[in-house]
């Protein structure tokens, strides 16, 4: 016998119907098409990716704070979003390097992300500023880089100076460890930093230190270590302040991965020992890398051990845990490779259509979803030469050395000088996606009660 009253009955049905709208509410895709929800553009991967996607987004989402964005202006805001990645340095006539400014120009790129390394300038010997390596008479070599920042200058476009590789005599073992290994004495490049910031007081206002120090031997061949890098970061902080208080920190952008084998680490891990050893005073924007790689940049599938587009959302949730949802992340490399047939993808595989498309729709996804995000740096430009050609990452240029556009400067320049924004993301699909797990467990753990209670023997049978 049922004895249930009818009130019970409705309040029953009411709790499954609520139930199965919670469930269905969670797992509904805010996407419009298959490729918006995973970044796939053929049915198998659609489908991997689904599957993908409905494993993550039931799991707790990372906290964005978009309160704190809203409520206050990033402590670093960026003019334009768009920058592009360069080699000045290694373009051997001035001519060339105007030209290249000139077409980032006129693409729209009011940043431009230049590498200022040490060994370039400090070659021979510690506070030896002359380059003696092709002539014994030497000259200047803060020249090339003085002429790179007046020719930016003069174009009103920004430069991002990355500061990184140590020259040999910095190391005892010299380039033993690598070229790219730290040197002995911290202070050495602190004073190099210093430097730098100094002689371009009111030309340079924004200094990358180091570059994916976590992986990618770019600490060079011995084991990553965060403890030490954040002495670095903090010490080229503190000088580049002393040498310019108006001047603007990058930490160094960290590579993506999943590997913890000494000479990698995890960036989110990495990240994490980087603030309990005090980082979060000595940086004023945070830098990510922003490469698809196998996916485009709708990839909404969001898992720690995935490298996608969206991996950076680990990063700003690691940096509102630790108090600064106020800064701003910049990415500093952002593009998808277009490796020929017999050249091994190490970056995944486009085509230059996608590529062209995938950058476009990078920049796009950030400028209306991710409101802390500022520059976003395409990787990269154009190489002085065609030396590289049997490597990968040379697949990812937007000109060939002889200046020829590829579909992918076309497609950029095109939306970068449109003008107007993407509309943002409504505040609710943010709520909606952080309550996804909630709901999904509260309609879950219904209606599996009820599937249980419809399962279980009645009293009689």
């Amino acid at each position: 016998m049922n004895f249930r009253s009818p009130t019970q009955l409705w309040a029953g049905r009411a709790l499954v119907t609520l139930a199965a709208l919670a469930v269905l509410v969670a797992l509904w895709p805010n996407a419009r098409s298959l490729y918006d929800l995973t970044g796939e553009e053929q049915l198998r991967g659609q489908a991997a990716g689904v599957v993908h996607w409905l494993n993550t987004a039931i799991r707790p989402q990372p906290r964005l704070d978009l309160a704190a964005v809203a409520a206050s202006p990033l402590t670093a805001p960026a003019v334009s979003p768009f920058g592009v990645n360069t080699f000045l340095e290694q373009e051997a006539e001035p001519a060339k390097r105007a030209q290249i400014l000139d077409l980032a120009r006129a693409a729209g790129f009011r940043f431009i992300r230049q590498e200022f390394p040490w060994e370039d300038i400090e070659i021979h010997a510690k506070d030896d500023f002359i380059d003696r390596r092709n002539d014994p008479g030497g000259v200047d070599a803060w020249a090339k880089y003085d002429q790179i920042v007046a020719l930016a200058e003069a174009r009103d476009i920004a430069i991002i100076a990355r500061l990184s590789n140590p020259p040999a005599w910095s190391r005892a073992r010299g380039d033993e460890l690598g070229s790219n290994a730290p040197p002995d004495d911290f202070n050495d490049f602190g004073d190099f930093a210093a430097a730098v910031a100094e002689r371009y007081r009111g030309q340079i206002r924004y200094y990358q230190v180091w570059n994916e120090p976590n992986g990618n031997e770019e600490w060079g061949l011995q084991n990553v270590d965060p403890e030490a890098f954040t002495r670095l970061l903090c010490l080229a902080y503190n000088r580049i302040k002393a040498a310019d208080p108006a001047a603007v920190v990058l930490s160094g952008a960290l590579t993506p991965t999943v590997a913890n084998d000494g000479r990698n680490m995890n960036d989110l891990l990495f990240l994490e020992r980087m603030y309990a050893a005090g980082a979060g005073d000595c940086f004023d924007v945070m830098s990510a890398q922003g490469y698809g790689l196998w996916s485009g940049p709708t990839d909404q599938r969001l898992r720690p051990t995935v490298i996608n587009y969206g991996h950076n959302l680990f990063l700003r949730d690691l940096m509102v845990r630790h108090g600064d949802a106020a800064k701003p992340i910049w990415i500093s490399e952002m593009g998808w490779n277009v490796a020929p047939e017999g050249i091994a993808p190490a970056f995944g595989r486009v085509t230059e259509a996608q590529q062209a498309r995938y950058a476009v729709g990078a920049y796009d996804r950030a400028r209306a979803g991710w409101p802390w995000v500022g520059v976003n740096t395409y990787w990269f430009f154009k190489r002085p030469a065609d030396w590289e050609r049997d490597q990968a990452w040379y697949y990812f240029r937007m000109l060939e050395p002889d200046f020829t556009p590829l579909p992918v400067y076309d497609a950029v320049a095109e939306y970068a000088t449109a003008g107007g924004s993407p509309a943002p993301m409504p505040d609710w699909q943010y709520t909606w996606m952080s309550a996804r797990p909630a709901l999904f467990l509260f309609g879950a753990a219904v209606l599996f009660l009820v599937l249980l209670r419809a399962l279980a023997p009645r009293e009689g049978e």
